[in-house]
Formats: structure tokens, C-alpha cells, sequence
């Protein structure tokens, strides 16, 4: 009587189309880097395990031959580890722009894209473990382009670049170009609003504001001039809340049920906000609903509230290059899931209306998730 066989080990199979998982995992130089920020560019992952043998470093090797391609605006490189001498040992290094490293270890990358089984524990690369070993090619919004299997005779490293030599630039992944999901609505806020709005910050001059990062369970405000420079005032008249959520009600609600089929329930802070030329005012890239204390926040709201300015203006990576800067009154409306960013304001001041909307369901959750906030 032969004994039932084990079952195979289950792992995730990514097939073109999927979306990519996202993590958090250290890197070459950043102790906890979130993979969902490369997006924008074509991201080349190479799920190689170890440089310590043949195969491995056959392909970093493919990698460094091919140098000229990763500038981190139309591919960047990353390499997964799951050998710890690697890096004690200096086997591989970050070279900027476009090339780094996750040092993954405990295998979290290496379970969700399939190069180890699901429940696979830490991998320990001495003893005999089964390790798949590929290349991943994302495109711009993060999605699986192509999956190419290392091959015993190395021939996919020459497939590889081959297919990376016909895919068309960044903006046109899709083959033409495309629009970022957002709305671009004039005359949200009348004029005369706006430049009460503007009188309110200068006269109380506005705050340095930072930006939300999960620490340790505890959503936590963190202020880093490279990443972003703004100066804000929370309006608390409520005359004037009153008369701001009225307006968002009646010129903005309609557009936001039309195209998206959602009803705004909620608005969370009443916020002005000023981008300096002289502070160098800016946003880079982010995404507004990635902490618990945010996690609630449905789509964004960015209502100019002047013009007269240079730069300043609102883009999404994932979608291509083109920038939008409303005209005053009007609002750039969006999903808080899209990464976006706010160029360096390079003349004069931007002031802005920087509400967020949520709705009931989302109302719940901000609620539940309250207890992690770090106030």
C-alpha cells in the first residue's frame, strides 16, 4: 500500500492583467518601502533569490548589461532577495536612478507574487526550498504586463529586454493617450468666496502642515520639507462651513453622483491651504487614504482659489504627465486611491480649498478606526 503523496505547495499565480500586490518591504535604502509610490513608470521585478548561484547572478548581470533602460521615468528596476548574504556580503547594490533592491527575507514580496508558496515560512536559502524564479513587468498603474519563468539556458533575459524594447513610452502604455479618472469642474466656488477664503489664511498666516504614515499601529503625523511645503488655516466659522458645504452640495455633489455613482455624505475638514514660491511649495507624489486614520477618505477635493501663479499644479503618475490647475473657483475632483502630486509653485502663492468627502459606510470606519490615531 504506497503512502498518499503531499500536496503540491499552492502559490500565487499572476497572469497579465492582475493587479500587482502592493507591500511594504525594506529595501537598499529605505527601511520600509511602499512599492504602491513606483507607480508611473513600466517597474521590471526580478524574483531572482539568490546572487549566489549561477542563475542569479546571470541575471543581475542581464540587468547591469542593460543599464541604459532604468532612469526611473521610463522603467525601473527591482530586485528581490531572499538571501541575507546578499547584503552582508554585498553581492548586489541599489545605482540610481532605477535600480534597487528588496531585501525580502521574511518572504512577504516573494509569497504574494508566487516565487514561494502561500504559506511558506522565512525562507532559509542553505537547506532545500522550492523557490520559482521569474521576471514581473508592470505597467504604469501597477498591473501585470508580462510574467517571464527563468530559463536553465538563460534565454530570458534576451526575451525579456526584447519585449521592454517594444512596449511604447510610459504615457501611452495603453497604446494611446489616456485620462487620469477625475473631474475637472469651473465655478464650484463663486469669486467673491474665494477671496474671503484667501483674506482668512493671511490674516492668521497658516500653519506648516505634514502628512499621515503608520507608525507601529498608530496613524502618526510627520513633516518632511522634500516631501511636501505647504502652509494651511482649518476654517471653524460656521457661518462660513455652512456656506462652503452648501456650495460643494449644490456645484459639485451632482458631478460626483454622475460620474462615479457616489453620494457624498460627509466632509472631512474645512482646510485653506498655500503653496509659496518662497517656501517652495509643493506635494510630491502620494495617495490620501493608505493610514488607518485615513483609510475612510473617498475622493479628494482641490478648489483653486486664485490664479496669477506658476506651478502648482495637480498630476497623476499612473496616468501620464499632464498637469491640471483649475481656473479660481474651479476644482479638481478625485479618488483618494490615485496617486498624484503638486509641482513646486514657482511664482507667487496658490491658496486652495483642500476638503476630503466620505460617505455613511465610510463614516463607520472612521470611527472604528479612530482608536489608532496619534493625536
Amino acid at each position: 500500500m504506497t503512502s498518499p503523496s503531499k500536496p503540491s505547495p499552492a502559490f500565487v499565480e499572476l497572469t497579465p492583467g492582475d493587479p500587482a500586490p502592493w507591500f511594504h518591504q525594506r529595501s537598499t535604502r529605505n527601511p520600509s518601502y511602499a512599492f504602491d509610490m513606483a507607480a508611473g513608470r513600466y517597474i521590471v521585478l526580478c524574483f531572482y533569490a539568490t546572487a549566489a548561484d549561477e542563475q542569479g547572478r546571470a541575471a543581475i548581470e542581464g540587468v547591469l548589461a542593460h543599464r541604459h533602460y532604468f532612469d526611473d521615468d521610463h522603467f525601473s528596476f527591482f530586485g528581490v532577495s531572499l538571501d541575507p548574504k546578499d547584503e552582508a556580503e554585498r553581492r548586489v547594490g541599489e545605482s540610481l536612478p532605477g535600480i534597487r533592491f528588496f531585501w525580502d527575507f521574511n518572504g512577504r514580496v516573494s509569497r504574494l507574487y508566487g516565487a514561494i508558496a502561500k504559506g511558506a515560512e522565512t525562507v532559509n536559502m542553505s537547506v532545500s526550498t522550492e523557490v520559482r524564479r521569474f521576471w514581473v513587468v508592470l505597467d504604469p498603474t501597477l498591473r501585470v504586463l508580462l510574467v517571464v519563468p527563468f530559463a536553465l539556458d538563460g534565454s530570458d533575459t534576451a526575451r525579456l529586454f526584447a519585449d521592454l524594447e517594444q512596449l511604447p513610452p510610459p504615457d501611452r502604455f495603453t497604446g494611446v493617450e489616456i485620462q487620469a479618472p477625475i473631474l475637472f469642474l469651473p465655478n464650484v466656488l463663486e469669486l467673491e468666496l474665494c477671496r474671503r477664503l484667501i483674506d482668512l489664511h493671511q490674516c492668521h498666516g497658516g500653519a506648516e502642515s505634514g502628512f499621515m504614515r503608520d507608525v507601529d499601529g498608530k496613524t502618526t503625523e510627520f513633516q518632511d520639507h522634500n516631501h511636501k511645503r505647504r502652509r494651511d488655516y482649518l476654517v471653524e466659522d460656521p457661518d462660513l462651513v455652512h456656506g462652503l458645504e452648501a456650495r460643494l452640495v449644490r456645484c459639485l455633489y451632482p458631478e460626483l453622483l454622475k460620474a462615479y455613482s457616489f453620494k457624498a455624505t460627509h466632509i472631512e475638514r474645512h482646510l485653506i491651504g498655500c503653496y509659496s514660491a518662497d517656501e517652495g511649495g509643493h506635494f510630491r507624489m502620494h495617495r490620501d487614504n493608505t493610514t488607518r486614520g485615513t483609510a475612510h477618505r473617498r475622493f479628494a477635493v482641490s478648489i483653486n482659489l486664485n490664479s496669477g501663479f506658476e506651478g502648482g499644479a495637480l498630476s497623476f503618475p499612473e496616468y501620464g504627465p499632464r498637469r491640471f490647475s483649475p481656473p479660481a473657483g474651479g476644482a479638481v475632483v478625485f479618488p483618494c486611491a490615485l496617486l498624484h502630486a503638486v509641482s513646486p509653485v514657482t511664482k507667487g502663492r496658490r491658496y486652495a480649498f483642500l476638503p476630503f468627502l466620505y460617505d455613511d459606510e465610510a463614516a463607520k470606519l472612521r470611527e472604528a478606526n479612530s482608536l489608532f490615531f496619534d493625536k
